[in-house]
């Protein structure tokens, strides 16, 4: 992925996401709350308020709500900085109406957990400390300045100051706590969800160049019409131009040619989608076809194919699947972009499995992150790219070739060479990182498996 794509995938600009009318429906729903608070307190429970300060404080909300669906569209999407300000709007509004009813000693003090909530999944994280310190300020504030709330007999109702020091660490632990797990739920569902979407989105690529050749198949089979047609005149000006040889020649040229044309139509066609070659490719075929973009990119790769102590001799055949080729591309990318000078691709069977190991000699996995491998977006792409020329992430590859591969039915397991407890590979040279893709052999082979492929020869074009 490029530079200009990053901040995209990385979700940092989630915050453009929410609809404006979306943050005024529930500020509607906060105004009917605090009014219906409010009076409840007063005319039931008989509560002296500063009523007209309170309304006050409600009606700067109302007011905020009107502008916004006046000046606005309903389509409207904030940005970080307006989302920003909208929360920290309802933050402050919400603090000045607490200030008025008791600050920390009223119950509804809670619901200063609901800004900071919000900031924590649609915003970044910097606007998230912001909104989530000026919360922990305001209840700070709060605990100690706030207008008292009496009775109407002129009673003050203050909860004891060991409970009020409770509710205080209870709202500050609880900001940090479900602030720091919201946003951090958060930034992972997105993260999942933007690197599957990257995955559809090379399986889809892989898809369309491996039904390139059913269009061309199509096109073989449109074309056989009026080559069918060149070839019939061309028959009848040969009979007819006995007398006359130089243009005898022509027109035995002109059928030849379309004979010519026929055959390649008709070798084009094999390509199609329907193909049985197509379909199917031994398992030599397959790697070396994940490969080849890797090739001639200064590292030597190096194949080695071979079934185990008690498997077939002969090389499997196996489905070639989009998923299948363009997973393992992406782990011999990966190799080759951290290998020093060379990769090992070796590939084995047995009678009831298939396994594909791919090699370098690079620096491997750093050892802290090899149980994460495969979750997307495990580290940002460095800035310098002097030692690795090539290295774009190793977050969203990985994630894209394990997802791919793990659909089509393999596992994987991730190694270090130099790693003394690992059971890949017992060969020092190979000190780098070592992945292992295993398949249930009657997943993926083409012949004896679950899906096997029909024999027979592709039918030529009869023209």
């Amino acid at each position: 992925m490029t530079d200009s794509n990053t901040s995209l995938w990385r979700g940092q600009e989630r915050s453009t996401w929410i609809r404006l009318r979306t943050l005024i429906l529930l500020r509607w729903v906060a105004i009917i709350g605090q009014f219906t608070a409010i009076t409840v307190a007063q005319q039931y429970y008989h509560v002296q308020l500063e009523l007209a300060l309170c309304y006050s404080a409600i009606g700067v909300s109302v007011m905020g709500n009107l502008t916004a669906i006046l000046l606005f569209p309903e389509n409207k999407r904030l940005s970080e900085f307006e989302n920003f300000l909208m929360v920290l709007f309802d933050l402050l509004q919400l603090s000045i109406l607490l200030y008025l009813t008791g600050g920390l000693n009223n119950p509804f003090a809670l619901l200063l957990l609901g800004p900071v909530t919000i900031s924590a999944n649609v915003m970044s994280t910097r606007s998230t400390l912001i909104i989530g310190s000026v919360a922990v300020i305001l209840t700070t504030l709060l605990a100690q300045f706030h207008l008292p709330l009496r009775t109407d007999l002129g009673l003050v109702l203050d909860i004891p100051d060991v409970l009020l020091f409770g509710n205080w660490a209870a709202i500050i632990i609880a900001i940090v706590f479900i602030g720091a797990y919201s946003h951090r739920i958060s930034s992972e569902v997105q993260s999942m969800s933007e690197a599957l979407s990257a995955t559809h989105m090379a399986l889809a690529r892989e898809q369309k160049l491996t039904d390139l050749g059913g269009v061309v198949a199509a096109a073989a089979h449109e074309l056989g019409t009026p080559l069918a047609t060149i070839k019939l005149a061309s028959s009848e000006l040969i009979e007819e131009l006995d007398d006359r040889p130089e243009l005898r020649e022509d027109a035995a040229l002109i059928r030849e040619q379309a004979d010519r044309c026929r055959d390649i139509l008709r070798d084009m066609g094999r390509a199609g989608k329907d193909d049985l070659h197509l379909r199917q490719a031994p398992l030599s075929t397959v790697i070396h076809e994940a490969a080849e973009p890797h090739i001639n990119r200064g590292k030597e790769v190096r194949f080695d194919e071979g079934p185990v102590a008690d498997g077939d001799v002969q090389q499997p055949s196996i489905l070639r699947k989009p998923e299948i080729i363009h997973g393992l591309r992406n782990l011999i990318q990966n190799a080759v972009d951290f290998a020093r000078s060379n990769v090992w691709v070796e590939a084995e069977w047995t009678s009831d499995r298939i396994s594909v190991s791919i090699m370098d000699d690079g620096r491997g996995y750093p050892s802290h992150v090899i149980g994460r491998i495969g979750d997307p977006f495990m580290r940002r792409r460095r800035s310098d790219h002097s030692s690795r020329p090539e290295y774009e992430g190793m977050g969203l590859g990985l994630f894209i070739a394990k997802t791919l591969l793990e659909r089509s039915g393999a596992e994987l397991y991730f190694a270090n060479g130099a790693d003394p407890y690992q059971t890949l590979t017992d060969q020092p040279e190979r000190r780098g990182a070592i992945v292992k893709v295993v398949w249930p052999r009657k997943l993926i082979d083409a012949q004896t498996g679950d899906t096997p492929v029909p024999s027979g020869a592709n039918q030529p074009f009869q023209i």
